[in-house]
């Protein structure tokens, strides 16, 4: 017996296979894991990608008979936003915290070819904050809220014809990171034989374009039969309501139009039901698929660190190998860009040293050179100052000279006054000319 074990165990090898002979207890412990995840309850996380007005919340509203109170989305937005929202739920005895993210304003913008970037980077944002969480030296991670998106639903409009552009590019950035789930919402808007027509058409471009979206699984015996009924069923066709409508004595979730009622609940209307059994029934699934996602985001996180689990010679190496020797090539880079911060503060100092040198030779030239013209200057003044010393002392000795004849000029000037005015008296008596007198008098003085 132990031997045959050992053959369907290869990796046990060195393992004995041993027969109770009494009754220990430890069949219990699936009881106990029972009980421990009731106690704590069970999260989940959804998220809806699809144009405005597609019908997510009525979707989510009708998958989990709740009424999801939620704002109106706006088609004025610059950007795609996503709004997450949680709600605890409790059925029977069993407690679920649910969150929602949405995506508000998708696909209304212009340039629709990023419309798929908010989307990836809010993924991996929780796979980061995952991480951070994991890598603490004190971490909880049995009471961490983990955000990780466990499945995405992802809308389709009902156009009949082919998937949009941007349907398949942001899947196609996604089936990587998410497990995604295709939905054509609001299925009743197109006939019975177009919606199956759309459905095939759709499932062939998601195969051509290599987009890989969740197939329920197919190994475990109790589920194997109906999901791979279901997988026949994808993309869902899904209708959303909480509006009820009496039909004879009961009151239904359905859909009321002029032509007939969409019953939700009906699977013969729509897949909403569906959906709703394959999500609770795999939900498990999901959750250790998202945990796939998350080891291969990890992997990735960490080898950009540097971490390795093999060294250089394929020998496995610890954690604290690994953190050693970043450590080590951190601070031979912090010692190398210290060299190169120091090498350039130096040239750039040598560099405004001779820029210095060179204007105080510039100053110290135009110094002398306005010297020497002081000097110039100065001489010419000197010069002219002379010539202004000469001119006042030539000025001075007129000046007293004029001063020594005025009083000389102004004795004789009455004395001939005196004899002009005689002069003209006599002309006046003998009736001759007065200048005639006068020059005869002044030739006689001469």
């Amino acid at each position: 017996m132990a031997a045959s074990d050992a053959g369907r165990h290869p990796q046990n090898v060195g393992c004995r296979t041993l027969s109770l002979s009494a009754h220990v207890g430890f069949d219990s412990l699936p009881d106990q894991l029972i009980r421990k995840s009731i106690k704590h309850g069970f999260c989940f996380n959804v998220l809806c990608i699809g144009e405005t007005g597609i019908g997510k919340s009525a979707l989510m509203s009708s998958l989990f008979n709740t009424n999801f109170e939620d704002c109106p989305s706006t088609h004025f937005l610059s950007s795609v936003r996503l709004r997450a929202q949680t709600y605890e739920l409790q059925e029977s005895n069993v407690l679920l915290k649910l969150t929602i993210v949405k995506t508000v304003g998708f696909g209304d913008q212009v340039n629709k070819a990023d419309s798929y970037q908010p989307i990836v980077d809010y993924i991996d944002a929780q796979f980061e904050a995952y991480l951070e969480e994991e890598l603490k030296v004190i971490r909880s991670l049995f009471s961490y809220h983990d955000t990780r998106i466990h499945v995405c639903l992802y809308f389709i409009s009902p156009t009949g014809r082919s998937l949009k552009t941007i349907d398949l590019l942001t899947m196609r950035n996604l089936d990587s990171k998410v497990n995604i789930i295709p939905v054509i919402g609001k299925a009743d808007s197109i006939s019975k034989s177009e919606l199956q027509e759309f459905k095939k058409k759709i499932m062939s471009e998601l195969v051509s374009n290599g987009i890989r979206i969740y197939q329920f699984p197919t190994d475990d015996e109790t589920i194997s039969e109906i999901n791979t009924m279901t997988n026949g069923y994808l993309p869902f066709a899904v209708v959303g309501s909480m509006e009820k409508v009496k039909i004879g004595n009961k009151m239904v979730r359905a859909r009321q139009y002029p032509w007939g009622i969409v019953k939700v609940e009906n699977e013969s209307h729509c897949d909403t039901i569906k959906l709703r059994r394959m999500l609770c029934t795999n939900m498990e699934d999901l959750r250790e698929k998202t945990r796939a996602y998350y080891e291969s985001y990890r992997r990735c996180r960490l080898e950009k660190l540097g971490c390795r689990d093999i060294g250089p010679k394929n020998k496995s190496i610890s954690l604290q190998e690994v953190i050693e020797a970043k450590r080590l090539e951190f601070c031979l880079e912090m010692e190398r860009k210290e060299e190169e911060i120091k090498q350039r503060i130096v040239q750039k100092v040598n560099e405004k040293a001779a820029v210095l040198e060179e204007a105080e030779q510039q100053v110290l030239t135009k110094f002398e050179c306005l010297t020497l013209m002081h000097q110039e200057e100065e001489l010419k003044l000197g010069k002219k100052k002379k010539l202004l010393e000469n001119e006042i002392a030539q000025f001075t000795e007129k000046k007293a000279i004029a001063e020594l004849i005025q009083p000389q000029v102004s004795i004789s000037t009455p004395v001939v006054s005196l004899k002009t005015q005689g002069l003209q008296k006599m002309s006046k008596t003998l009736g001759i000319n007065s200048s005639l007198l006068l020059n005869l008098w002044r030739n006689e003085e001469v």
